[in-house]
């Protein structure tokens, strides 16, 4: 998903990127066109927006995922998505971590909930993996359950017997895409918020 390079933000586009990387944001997913828009691949939606929002650089592949630095209230951001497939998120999450010294405090994850219907989303300060196998694999990489997250609705399985493999693989509709597309604009509000410091006001402002 090549989402940034040719977008122009509509916050501090011309900004220079500079300084170190003080916050890692990565959102999850699966690459590849067979995934695009299905409901684990939420992850990769919101990151779409807040890399428009915000103006990213030009894409480039590091640390096992496709990366672009961001300018977020004057603190260099680097937003990734891992190119590991779900699973195996945390070897990229980790490997970033390592290289540019970021605390798990720093770290901002971006996924999808089943538990949520589609446009709502819930900030966390941190916590368990929650049966979600990307960010089970980012705790078991990093070592560490303290890092902050946003949830993103997707919606719960049509009924207990069906494959929750194959729902998460699944589609959204037109109607839920609209609303995945709201999430995603909260979502990147929230990264903004969480990135100057302020996930009260953000978890009071936008949770479910």
């Amino acid at each position: 998903m090549a989402f940034w390079g040719k977008f122009r933000s509509r916050q501090a586009v011309d900004k220079v990127i500079s300084g170190r990387v003080e916050f890692l944001i990565a959102g999850l997913g699966n690459p590849g066109l067979q995934y695009e828009h299905t409901r684990h691949n939420a992850g990769f939606i919101a990151a779409e927006t807040l890399a428009r929002q915000y103006g990213g650089t030009a894409r480039k592949m590091k640390f096992k995922a496709q990366c672009t630095d961001l300018m977020i209230a004057g603190k260099r951001c680097l937003l990734m998505l891992p190119q590991t497939y779900m699973n195996n998120s945390g070897e990229a999450v980790a490997e970033a971590m390592r290289f540019y010294k970021i605390p798990p405090e720093k770290l901002v994850v971006l996924f999808d909930d089943i538990s949520l219907e589609p446009g709502k989303i819930r900030i966390r300060r941190k916590g368990t993996d929650g049966g979600h196998n990307g960010i089970k694999s980012i705790i078991a990489l990093t070592g560490s359950e303290n890092f902050p997250r946003v949830k993103i609705g997707v919606g719960k399985k049509p009924h207990p017997q069906y494959d929750l493999a194959d729902w998460v693989l699944s589609r959204f509709s037109d109607e839920e895409m609209q609303k995945m597309q709201e999430a995603a604009a909260h979502t990147a509000d929230a990264v903004a918020l969480m990135v100057r410091g302020e996930i009260d006001r953000a978890m009071n402002q936008y949770n479910s």
